[in-house]
């Protein structure tokens, strides 16, 4: 933002295109709003899922050492506990 209060600068808002409107829409409800917009989100079903979803608890020290490796640490904790499992499958 410019140093002039309430300036913005074309490098901030830089002017829109016309293709940018293509699918624009108007409205005046709240509601209204929030079904276009839920229905231009919605996905299909994954086509090879291959994880799933569920919520669980671990201790502060475990979550505290992955996410200490940065991006993608959940990613390597699945790792972790794959090579866990496959250390420990029954023969």
């Amino acid at each position: 933002m410019n140093a002039k209060r309430g300036h913005v600068s074309v490098v901030d808002a830089p002017a829109t295109k016309p293709d940018d409107w293509n699918n624009a829409f108007v409205t005046h409800s709240a509601d209204e709003l929030r079904n276009v917009v839920a229905t231009r989100r919605a996905r299909g079903p994954n086509k090879r899922p291959t994880k799933e979803q569920v919520a669980v608890r671990y201790s502060p020290e475990v979550l505290a050492y992955f996410r200490a490796t940065g991006a993608g640490w959940q990613t390597r904790m699945d790792e972790a506990l794959r090579d866990y499992v496959a250390q420990h499958k029954a023969a």
